[in-house]
């Protein structure tokens, strides 16, 4: 079972309980509007209608339309499939579960008689499948389709999309495993996708796949150059193979620095960390270990976000983290949440789910306009109009969230993030059951002898409680009761405490309860309940940067708890005069119904006055005190056009 937690958790209020609202009410439908083209004044999209005409060739119609949009299309509609899948869990809705069967239908009938299922080759290149590894993205969407049927399966039952990747994934592995033709995935992803699948079928020729893909990734690093020099065509109009840029220029388990396109490297690293722990292989969890600490230790935004240039959606070198120029799409802050999830499962170190919450609180969530229809794909750490979004070097860098786009990968890959956020949220490991995200739920895990109700107002108040109970089992005995359970300690919760009246130690990020207590009730006398009350001690800090990274140099940020907190012209007027008073105190106001519920935070500044408008001048600006507002990162483009900053010059 890949998403144990997906039924067994139900989000019961707070701040998790709203985003899941939603996503559901309003993310979900709108996307299923606008890769239907039924909404006015987007960028379209015809995704559906790529399967629909598919589907009308292979039944041998005339009447069907040429492809149309990205090579990669088809993964809209994949991602849409899997996040409403996520969302009958907890959410039924007979309607929605009836769309889903007709989309699956539409699929069902652009799948080819030997599994293949792409409609760009279907459509527009049907004599020319598997040659272009490098560009085409075949095993990129047959990887996200993978994905959506092992969701729908495990979350309904329900085989008719499942049985529709399964056999995908067979005529992958005789392609490649059965008859031995070369390559590999140039946009990773199948390979998580695989494993998935694996685990969910139980059969390990899946799982052979992945681990194939993922070993000759790099062997022969000019692979992507002689498959170029083998045909006559490609996707963009041009193309250059840089081995780097698509992680292969070594074998993974020699590879040391997070290199290329950040999406990719995400869900490659991923994978890896997937296999390292499914087959015990040390030299790859290795590898996996010293690309996690290049990317957070040198390579990563304070907001969580990876990839710092547009050139190729790529990392660059250590410490060139430009705010204005970032790319930071959040896409991959998703693909960090995976690999921190893969690499927890391996390794029980706190920091995994530090970060993994750094990028959802912050890169991910700003990804989404509050209300859920409209969205960025880029996430600048600084923002100002008229430079923003229009000069040449900051084009890709937008003020304001776009409706939709023609690239539409992030808005399905939010909302499936959130659908799922439980399976995040949750680890079990043996015996000893993880917390790792703090939201507002009810678990029960009858098969492992336990009911736990968590009550918080995280991420804005850092008082957290358990309640838990034994919970029987039809099937007790057959699997081991939860003995432990591991509430991440965050590496900024400095002064939490904690009571519950049971055994308890702190290791690596973790704080460990032992429930023996409850487990050895025999009566309803006995320890029938056990609670346990956690204050993570939120309070607002400071943030200074690596002296190696010059876009943060002489700068500070904000933080509250997982938040990291911006400046917006709304709040304070022109930013680019204000400076922070180096010993200023941040203060965090109560809650306020603005942007959807925010606590705001107030900071002592200074306003230079500058006379006149010249562009450059030799009287010294004067000074005037003033107060700095700011928000959570996540809130900012709200409200308008204005400016924003994360990191504040200080005076």
């Amino acid at each position: 079972m890949n998403n144990l937690f997906i039924n067994s958790v139900e989000v019961t209020g707070g701040f998790w309980k709203k985003y899941q609202k939603i996503t559901v009410e309003n993310i979900i439908p709108y996307q299923e509007k606008a890769i239907k083209d039924q909404i006015e004044g987007i960028e379209p999209s015809h995704a559906v209608d790529n399967f629909i005409n598919a589907g009308k060739k292979l039944a041998g119609a005339k009447d069907y339309a040429d492809f149309y949009g990205m090579v990669f299309q088809d993964s809209d509609v994949a991602k849409w499939l899997e996040a409403a899948s996520f969302s009958l869990a907890k959410y039924p809705d007979e309607k929605l579960s009836a769309r889903i069967d007709e989309l699956v239908e539409l699929v069902s009938k652009a799948q080819e008689s030997d599994g293949y299922l792409d409609t760009y080759f279907t459509l527009k290149r049907p004599d020319q499948k598997w040659k272009n590894l490098h560009d085409a993205h075949e095993l990129y969407c047959a990887g996200h389709f993978i994905e959506a049927g092992v969701a729908h399966y495990e979350v309904t039952g329900k085989t008719n999309l499942f049985k529709i990747v399964c056999k995908l994934a067979d005529c992958i592995y005789e392609h490649f495993i059965t008859q031995k033709h070369e390559g590999y995935p140039g946009h990773p992803e199948i390979e998580l996708a695989l494993l998935k699948l694996a685990r969910s079928t139980g059969n390990a020729k899946y799982a052979e796949l992945a681990k194939h893909f993922i070993d000759v990734r790099g062997v022969d690093p000019e692979f992507y150059n002689k498959e170029m020099q083998s045909r006559s065509w490609n996707v963009w109009g041009s193309e250059s193979v840089n081995p780097s840029y698509h992680q292969c220029h070594k074998p993974v388990r020699e590879q040391t620095t997070a290199e290329g396109h950040a999406v990719r490297a995400g869900y490659l690293f991923t994978a890896m960390a997937d296999l390292a722990f499914e087959t015990k292989d040390t030299e790859l969890f290795a590898a996996c270990k010293r690309l996690w600490q290049n990317i957070t230790q040198k390579r990563m935004y304070v907001t969580g976000g990876i990839g710092s240039t547009n050139q190729g959606e790529a990392f660059t070198v250590d410490y060139d983290l430009p705010n204005d120029t970032t790319y930071s799409e959040t896409c991959a802050a998703i693909s960090l949440m995976m690999f921190a999830r893969q690499m927890l499962r391996n390794e029980k170190l706190g920091e995994y789910g530090d970060i993994m919450e750094q990028a959802l609180y912050n890169t991910v969530l700003a990804g989404m306009q509050l209300d859920g229809r409209r969205f960025f794909y880029v996430n600048p750490l600084e923002a100002v109009p008229g430079i923003s979004g229009v000069a040449v070097t900051h084009r890709h860098d937008l003020p304001e969230r776009p409706g939709w786009y023609g690239c539409a990968c992030c808005p399905p890959n939010v909302a499936r993030t959130i659908s799922d956020i439980a399976d995040y949220a949750w680890q079990l490991d043996g015996s000893t059951l993880f917390c790792v995200l703090f939201i507002d739920n009810k678990l029960e895990l009858p098969d492992y002898g336990i009911k736990i109700t968590e009550k918080t107002e995280y991420p804005y108040d850092g008082r957290i409680t358990f309640e838990l109970e034994k919970a029987d089992s039809a099937n007790a005995g057959s699997a081991a009761a939860v003995e432990t359970l591991a509430v991440r300690l965050p590496h900024w919760a400095k002064g939490a405490k904690w009571q519950a009246e049971c055994g308890v130690r702190v290791k690596d990020g973790f704080i460990y309860f032992d429930l023996s207590k409850l487990n050895g009730a025999t009566t309803a006398k006995q320890a029938a309940k056990l609670a346990i009350e956690i204050d993570l001690h939120l309070e607002p800090r400071k943030i200074w940067c690596n002296s190696s990274v010059p876009a943060n140099s002489g700068k500070v940020c904000f933080a509250f708890g997982p938040l990291i907190y911006c400046a917006e012209e709304a709040d304070n007027g022109k930013l680019l005069d204000l400076f922070v008073q180096r010993n200023a105190i941040p203060v965090v106001q109560p809650f306020a119904e603005e942007l959807g519920g925010i606590r705001k935070m107030q900071v002592a500044a200074v306003r230079a006055l500058h006379k006149g408008g010249a562009l450059y001048f030799e009287d010294e600006p004067q000074l005037e005190k003033a107060e700095m507002t700011l928000i959570p990162y996540y809130a900012w483009a709200n409200r308008g056009l204005n400016q924003m900053r994360v990191w504040l010059p200080q005076c």
